[in-house]
């Protein structure tokens, strides 16, 4: 089993809307489905690596109300170490998801709430705790700086760090340089470098692009076509596995980066711990949810294996 994530990051309630197609401005459409759940990228990464096999803390910030009471019943239900999250006098956040259900494809508008008052204070005072995991996996649905001091105390502890630049903004070189898996998206490496990435060679010139910023390996996840893994001047593409009939995306990179995660902590090899990463994304994209979408440890090994 996996020990030692850290995942710092937010938890907001996903407010889930399932449509035959997405609405243009202005217009109202009739939904197929509702539904209330957890949510957050870090919380999501958090189940994630959880359910693969690793021994997970969570840190972050929740407003005392109903969707902080949901948040702590999620993580207790696969077993999340909640001690480090504090309490704000903010609300938890939310996040609205509409969901086209003939394609499967999303668009999401996220008001982060308390979890965005975490401050870089707050981080320094978990330094000791977080000194002492093995990966230290963040997002940027948290304030910038309170970022930077997470990384910033990791590597100076020798913690492995991973960042998902998602949602997308622009970063500076040294926040780049604190990362030594960068893991974004298409449209998170355009925006990171200002370069198209559409293709396998875009993804492989972004990453480029992303190591000369300071990167240490970097990962762009492709959807369909995998994702592709740059390090040490070798590329490697890692498959995408087909676990079922799409349902959809939305938990499919936070799947991936936290499995990701419990893969290194457990001593895989880079590449060996992205395929265990495609594998639970694979078994994402099947079921509806965020954090209800993430697999466990023996469906992920039985996937690969049957891929063999």
């Amino acid at each position: 089993m996996a020990s030692g994530v850290l995942v710092m990051g937010s938890f907001v309630a996903d407010v889930s809307f399932r449509a035959a197609r997405l609405p243009a401005w202005g217009e109202t459409l009739m939904g197929e489905t509702f539904a209330l759940g957890p949510g957050g990228k870090g919380s999501n990464q958090a189940v994630a690596a959880a359910r693969a096999g690793a021994e997970v803390k969570m840190f972050s910030k929740l407003g005392n109300d109903a969707f902080g009471k949901l948040a702590h019943e999620t993580w207790a239900a696969d077993r999340i170490d909640a001690s480090l999250v504090l309490e704000s006098e903010s609300a938890t956040g939310a996040a609205a998801i509409l969901i086209d259900a003939v394609k499967g494809e999303n668009a999401i508008i996220v008001v982060p709430g308390a979890c965005f008052t975490l401050n870089p204070g707050e981080v320094t005072a978990a330094a000791a705790v977080i000194g002492r995991a093995k990966v230290f996996l963040t997002q940027l649905e948290l304030p910038l700086d309170a970022v930077e001091r997470g990384l910033q105390i990791a590597r100076a502890a020798g913690v492995v760090t991973i960042l998902n630049p998602a949602p997308a903004c622009p970063l500076p070189d040294w926040m780049i340089a604190l990362a030594d898996y960068l893991i974004p998206n298409e449209s998170e490496a355009a925006l990171l470098t200002e370069l198209p990435v559409e293709t396998v060679e875009d993804a492989e010139r972004a990453a480029n692009a992303l190591i000369a910023r300071g990167a240490g390996t970097v990962i762009v996840t492709l959807g369909a076509k995998g994702a592709l893994l740059r390090t040490g001047g070798v590329t490697t593409m890692i498959p995408a596995f087909t676990a079922g009939a799409l349902v959809e995306t939305t938990g499919a990179g936070d799947a991936f980066c936290g499995a990701f995660a419990a893969g290194l902590a457990e001593g895989m090899e880079p590449v060996t711990a992205a395929r265990f990463a495609s594998a639970a994304a694979g078994i994402s994209v099947t079921r509806a949810g965020t954090a209800p979408s993430m697999a466990g440890r023996g469906e992920i090994e039985s996937l690969m294996k049957n891929d063999e």
